[in-house]
């Protein structure tokens, strides 16, 4: 489990045939093989723990299989890319954002992106699968990040981000036209699928 405050910015090392290496600032001495570490809001497990290079204190491996790559932007990763990372909750973790998974639901792709005072605001559409799970003042994490949904047209919403979340996430670099990974609300998800059955 998560909470959609990424706590490090990391970059793919190397990317490979379902295999990824990620440098990044944790101190990872006391990683256990088998942790999982979010990653652009994908719950991926370690498989190796790496020596630190190109700037980086440390770092680590993961494999993905077939169904994330279809499901996630991670096929499209390549060396040099900044990726958002949160590592697991522990009991005495503050919940600052909301409960995050790391299942990635599928991909979302920015319409827009301007100025909004001193905060940045987006323009996110999703396909009409998951745009029943979005609603105004509800939480979303895209790339891992936990946001508040602002407004909802059919399928796109808005999102505002404030100066430091464009400081100490990827999200700087994100630009119109750029797909992110969605993860709906876990509630959401739920109380669709209780409606669905008629329960």
């Amino acid at each position: 489990m998560f909470t959609g405050l990424v706590t490090d910015v990391g970059m793919v090392q190397r990317a490979g045939q379902g295999r990824f290496e990620l440098g990044c600032g944790y101190a990872l001495d006391q990683t256990v093989i088998g942790a999982s570490i979010a990653c652009d809001g994908c719950c991926l497990t370690v498989v190796e723990v790496l020596l630190g290079k190109d700037g980086f204190q440390s770092g680590f491996a993961v494999d993905v299989s077939n169904e994330t790559l279809s499901k996630t932007t991670l096929g499209s990763w390549e060396a040099g890319q900044k990726i958002n990372l949160e590592r697991s909750l522990t009991p005495t973790t503050e919940l600052g954002g909301h409960i995050v998974t790391g299942h990635v639901d599928g991909i979302a792709s920015v319409v827009s992106r301007n100025p909004d005072g001193d905060s940045m605001r987006f323009e996110i559409e999703v396909g009409d699968t998951f745009a029943k799970f979005i609603a105004p003042k509800g939480c979303v994490a895209l790339n891992g990040v936990s946001l508040t949904v602002n407004d909802v047209e059919r399928t796109r919403f808005g999102v505002n981000l404030i100066p430091h979340t464009l400081q100490v996430t990827s999200w700087g670099d994100v630009s119109e036209g750029d797909r992110v990974n969605l993860e709906v609300d876990l509630l959401a998800r739920y109380v669709a699928r209780i409606t669905q059955s008629g329960s």
